[in-house]
């Protein structure tokens, strides 16, 4: 029995758009045959999955995994729930928080829109142009920061800070981790908690875990699940090539 998981924006859609008609047709051929299961796992919630995929397409998925797999899916039912804030306590969350939008006050954007932290229950998702921005500011952005590499430095000036911040403390406080992910944000989340965190799961359950994914390169919120010995990782740079690639395959 085999397992073929989809990355969301840039896999099974294009960032942030809803999935296409040719791309549900091939996921419908593929949920024909008998020794394959279905899932998804991408770092937003619940919510803009179901934007992208509609929930009409739903059925087609035997796994959902929300948030890298801190809200998990059997189906229609829920069978785990994870807590960022529970995992590092309130009062190391709110110096993340406070952290983290410092930085993002002093980083150059195009563009500075509304909703700059977004919390998810098992992360936050940080996004200096700020997740209100408009397709065309989106896509701006997306290019200017190729260029200046505008994530990348933030990230690693919220790393410094938080560094500084933790070793003043006296107790133990657990990892975190960051990943760029889409077009305009990265993800922070607990060390452990990236997708490959849904493996735990499904791994014993199937013969074979095909994992398809976009943002594969290191930093990228992919590069740990795409290279995890339990897993066939595949690269793809938009949903046509997962067409491509599945129908040479099944």
């Amino acid at each position: 029995m085999k397992l073929i998981l989809f990355d969301v924006d840039g896999t099974l859609t294009e960032p942030r758009k809803v999935v296409q008609k040719e791309m549900i047709d091939c996921l419908v051929k593929l949920k024909q045959r008998p020794d394959i299961d279905i899932g998804f796992v991408g770092g937003s919630d619940l919510e803009k999955q179901i934007e992208q995929l509609k929930e009409e397409n739903f059925h087609l998925f035997d796994w959902r995994f929300s948030e890298n797999g801190l809200m998990a899916y059997k189906n229609e039912t829920c069978i785990f729930k994870g807590s960022f804030v529970d995992e590092l306590g309130e009062k190391h969350f709110k110096k993340l928080v406070s952290i983290c939008l410092s930085v993002m006050s002093n980083t150059d954007c195009p563009v500075k829109r509304g909703t700059f932290i977004e919390y998810r229950t098992g992360m936050i998702n940080i996004c200096p142009v700020g997740r209100q921005c408009t397709q065309k500011e989106r896509d701006e952005f997306y290019e200017y920061d190729i260029k200046n590499k505008t994530r990348e430095k933030m990230i690693s000036i919220i790393k410094n800070q938080w560094e500084d911040y933790i070793s003043q403390e006296t107790c133990e406080i657990t990892p975190i981790k960051f990943s760029i992910g889409g077009q305009i944000s990265a993800d922070v989340f607990p060390e452990g908690w990236d997708k490959t965190f849904c493996l735990k799961f499904v791994e014993k359950l199937y013969d074979e875990i095909h994992f398809f994914g976009d943002k594969t390169m290191k930093g990228g919120n992919d590069y740990e699940i795409y290279n995890d010995n339990r897993v066939m990782g595949h690269h793809v740079s938009k949903y046509q090539d997962t067409i491509d690639i599945l129908t040479k395959m099944f």
